[in-house]
């Protein structure tokens, strides 16, 4: 469905250039008198249903095909006047900065990382440096620039009926909304967290309510308070087979051997249904000179942890079985119902499905999960998903992993790095569409 906007001195002359540019088939959704002469808006190829679907919850505003087609041309209206005050911004960016240029002055400009996500929510305070020359200020305008003419895009797709839009009942600022739903969504945000922290953002620009959300996601996710190679303790790791768990044990005992020595730590896997499924884990002790432990028939997981008793830190590894694997409850009660305090995490691959991280999820929370572990953060394309993951589910993120070097890839979890991370992925994204796109 195309929407245009005629302006002439008489509607005559209005029925005329409708007719010329889109022809015989033209609907007239509005006309009204205006200063200078009369306005028609007009749509081709028009869809009832679209247009509802366009108007979203205000549809029901309209009782009849008459009121339907008024509200579509004040949404045309209410987008079209939009679209103009970006297009003023832009070209008062531009006279600003060539008149920068001609006086020979410095400009202040924001560095790409704080331009995306404000420096205030890392806690520190960022000093603003004096631009020096024309390179320094050029790259802040282009930064403005860069937004403003993303909003633009996302306007003229709404004006032009490509994005459905999501219009408020009380007309609010619909549009920037959706642009900023949008962006979520190429972050890695599921359509819902996405549509939720956008409407947040009542007024302003679209990077505005980009920040804001930042904030909010940051706000949202949730990261372990202590150091496991300080603090000691009892720790298991469950997930699926391939999300990185003995790999992740392997990282945290040579770090742990590293600052400790090997006299405080064991390693014990519950994994006794798979042949030779353990024998990763005896090659990471028998490197690390750490006793390895089994638990099987003969040998129950308290046995075998009132033994360790003495071990500031003891890791488990367990085996990475679903819902329709033998000895699936076996070993999750068996950990949920030991004697000893265990801290059970959840291994989630940043590489997997949102439906697939629920699913896994919802298969071991019988485990009391204490937090989570995200994997393979580097062989992601975006981190939104994973993000909100963890904010949905509000488990607290303890350690990201984000290579295969042992120890040197694996980070203590904190919101603020984490969700900086995703905005860079989103960044490289971009650049290699638009890299993909010219060529």
């Amino acid at each position: 469905m195309k929407v245009k906007r005629f302006f002439a001195q008489s509607m005559a002359e209005a029925l005329k250039q409708v007719s010329h540019e889109m022809g015989p088939d033209a609907v007239i959704l509005s006309n009204r008198r205006v200063d200078g002469g009369v306005e028609i808006v007009t749509a081709l190829d028009y869809d009832e249903n679209m247009a509802r679907q366009r108007l979203g919850e205000r549809a029901v505003e309209a009782t009849n095909g008459s009121r339907l087609a008024e509200m579509q041309a004040e949404q045309h209206r209410r987008l079209e006047e939009e679209l103009n005050r970006s297009r003023s911004r832009i070209r008062e960016v531009r006279e600003k900065r060539a008149g920068t240029a001609s006086s020979g002055g410095t400009a202040s400009s924001m560095s790409l990382e704080t331009a995306d996500f404000p420096a205030s929510l890392s806690g520190t305070v960022v000093a603003e440096k004096p631009a020096s020359g024309r390179e320094s200020g050029t790259g802040g305008y282009a930064d403005e620039l860069a937004s403003m003419r993303a909003e633009i895009s996302s306007l003229r797709d709404l004006v032009s009926g490509k994005v459905a839009s999501t219009t408020q009942a009380d007309g609010g600022n619909s549009a920037v909304q959706q642009r900023l739903a949008e962006r979520l969504q190429e972050f890695g945000l599921g359509a819902e967290l996405a549509g939720s922290l956008s409407r947040r953002h009542r007024a302003g620009r679209l990077e505005d309510g980009w920040k804001q959300s930042l904030k909010m996601l940051a706000t949202g996710v949730r990261t372990g308070r202590e150091d496991w190679l300080d603090a000691g303790g009892i720790y298991a790791l469950v997930g699926p087979t391939g999300s990185g768990k003995t790999t992740t044990i392997g990282k945290l005992a040579a770090r742990y051997v590293l600052e400790h020595g090997p006299d405080s730590l064991a390693l014990v896997t519950t994994d006794r249904y798979r042949v030779a499924a353990h024998e990763q884990l005896f090659v990471f002790g028998r490197i690390l000179n750490v006793p390895v432990r089994v638990v099987d028939e003969s040998h129950s997981l308290d046995d075998i942890l009132d033994e360790l008793s003495d071990r500031h830190l003891v890791l488990i590894d367990t085996a990475g079985l679903t819902s329709a694997d033998r000895g699936y409850q076996e070993q999750l009660a068996e950990l949920a119902r030991s004697d000893h305090n265990i801290r059970t995490h959840l291994v989630v691959s940043a590489t997997s499905q949102p439906r697939i991280m629920k699913s896994v999820w919802h298969c071991y929370k019988m485990a009391n999960l204490a937090g989570c572990i995200m994997t393979k953060i580097d062989e992601a394309l975006t981190l939104g998903e994973a993000l909100g993951f963890v904010m949905e589910t509000s488990l607290p993120v303890a350690w990201y992993t984000d290579g295969q070097k042992i120890p040197e890839d694996l980070q203590r979890a904190e919101a603020i790095p984490l969700v900086r991370l995703g905005v860079e992925r989103l960044r490289a994204v971009q650049s290699a569409q638009a890299i993909a796109e010219g060529a």
